[in-house]
């Protein structure tokens, strides 16, 4: 099985973390964005991604092909027109008769793979929400998807599209994605994944819904470190640093230094963190932070930067430093 991930945004929600980052690669629960999603693919049974990348493709690329033993295809997408215009982009890696998997790489996921691939027929991944004026919804007629809505301002239905597409025959994806492309009002902005499959269903392609319970935004801070919350209440993992008092859930790279602190709850510490003397929850330390004499509550503090002083709530970007003693 093929999967196509899209990672080309910029994530300007998530500014400064993806300054120098890309989005893909940001910690959550000790393990990157990008990191969570693979290892539920490859569970699944994907044996083969396409990574649809941008202006910092550079570290994805090294951060997949070191760790992961399948194989990796890199597309790059220099031009910001969509998602639909990324999977168009990865249509040479995909036979058209064969099925191929599309998950979304700002989300992670716990879900059932298993009822969304395999099967005969396309299908989307949905989930009922309290607002549906923010995503594209899905309207059902006979258990099938007969209309897709994009951030519909009086309900339709509250069936969210997650970010999970599966596709018998991609070609028939690829397909309706060039006629809006080629058509005679291709639009100069970004290619609608949505109206794409608007298409499809109005030539008669049936498309199911499947239910996704575990779906968690990485899209801007606090959905963030609400994913971060979430993933290490799930991982339950008992930590002890002598000399601090580690309040769980947590996660703490086996590289990282605590030293008479106080750690938690729901906090990430990255691998050659500094933290002394400090008290921080509900938080996210990068790789080779150094935290001193801090009160650090809901912040992001991203690679090699530095916060010293007192109690604070920041979103530090890579290679800063703070000093508000």
């Amino acid at each position: 099985m093929k999967a196509i991930i899209p990672l080309a945004g910029a994530g300007r929600r998530l500014k400064p973390q993806t300054h120098t980052m890309p989005k893909a690669l940001l910690n959550v629960a000790g393990k990157p964005i990008l990191g969570h999603i693979l290892d539920e693919l490859i569970e699944a049974g994907v044996d083969h991604a396409i990574l649809v990348v941008g202006r910092l493709g550079d570290p994805i690329r090294s951060y997949v092909t070191s760790r992961y033993r399948i194989p990796f295809d890199f597309v790059e997408q220099r031009e910001r027109k969509g998602i639909g215009h990324a999977i168009y982009l990865a249509r040479n890696y995909v036979d058209p008769d064969e099925p191929v998997l599309i998950v979304l790489g700002d989300t992670i996921f716990k879900a059932d793979f298993e009822s969304v691939i395999g099967g005969p027929m396309n299908a989307i991944g949905v989930r009922a929400v309290e607002d549906p004026s923010r995503f594209g919804v899905v309207q059902l007629r006979d258990q099938k998807i007969a209309r897709l809505v994009e951030k519909p301002e009086s309900p339709v239905s509250n069936l969210a599209i997650v970010g999970i597409y599966y596709f018998v025959r991609s070609g028939r994806l690829f397909e309706a994605l060039a006629e809006i492309l080629e058509g005679e009002d291709a639009p100069r902005g970004e290619i609608s994944l949505t109206e794409a499959i608007a298409r499809m269903i109005e030539k008669g392609e049936p498309i199911r819904a499947v239910t996704v319970n575990g779906w968690f935004d990485c899209g801007e801070p606090d959905s963030l470190l609400q994913t971060n919350r979430f993933l290490l209440e799930e991982a339950a993992e008992r930590i002890e640093v002598e000399g601090s008092i580690i309040i769980p859930p947590v996660y703490i790279a086996s590289s990282a230094i605590v030293v008479r602190s106080v750690i938690g709850p729901y906090v990430t510490v990255g691998e050659e963190a500094a933290i002394t003397d400090s008290i921080v929850r509900d938080s996210i330390v990068n790789e080779h932070a150094v935290i001193e004499n801090c009160l650090l509550d809901r912040s992001l503090v991203g690679l090699y930067a530095v916060v010293r002083g007192k109690f604070q709530r920041l979103n530090v970007g890579d290679s800063s430093e703070v000093d508000s003693r």
